[in-house]
């Protein structure tokens, strides 16, 4: 009995194999969406209040509970408090920044996209003024007399006419 051969088949598209088939990787990227998220979230109006609300609590409760429940004293300046802060901070910047550089990415794709798109038009704008020198001067050929724009366009507006009507007739069939 023959072994089964380890090397793709050239022949076959990839992925479609039995043997060779694998489940899809997870994604490499989700830390970079976590990032974006962290990002977006920092941003609204529903953290700010959040943070907030958690100092105001953090302040609330090592002032007005007694001695033995408070846990940072308002003596030194609740410096656990700006310890904490010191550290959401210290994370926040670097994740603000990932997600800043994966939008300028993101950003660059899209620009030259758009400038393909803008080339492809402008290849295209350019093909059909071309063509509609040539009509005219096709036009110029037969009829012997020079076409204005108004000839043209009375021309061309009979052709779709003429077009128009052999698809009605179709169309009825």
């Amino acid at each position: 009995m023959a072994k089964a051969s380890r090397r793709p088949a050239l022949d076959a598209p990839r992925g479609r194999g039995g043997m060779l088939s694998r489940p899809p990787a997870p994604s490499r990227d989700r830390f970079g969406r976590f990032t974006e998220w962290v990002a977006r979230a920092m941003g609204t109006p529903a953290f700010l209040l959040g943070l907030t609300l958690f100092c105001v609590a953090w302040i609330a409760w090592n002032t007005l509970m007694p001695e033995q429940y408070r846990f940072d004293s308002a003596a030194n300046g609740f410096t656990a408090l700006t310890l904490m802060l010191s550290l959401q901070a210290s994370y926040a910047a670097p994740l603000i920044l990932l997600a800043q550089n994966r939008q300028d990415d993101r950003d660059r794709v899209q620009i030259e996209q758009d400038r393909q798109r803008a080339e492809r038009n402008l290849a295209d704008t350019e093909y059909l003024a071309r063509e509609i020198v040539a009509l005219r001067m096709a036009l110029t050929d037969l009829t012997g007399e020079v076409l204005t724009r108004d000839v043209l366009r009375t021309e061309l507006r009979a052709t779709l006419d003429r077009l128009d009507s052999a698809e009605a007739g179709e169309g009825s069939r």
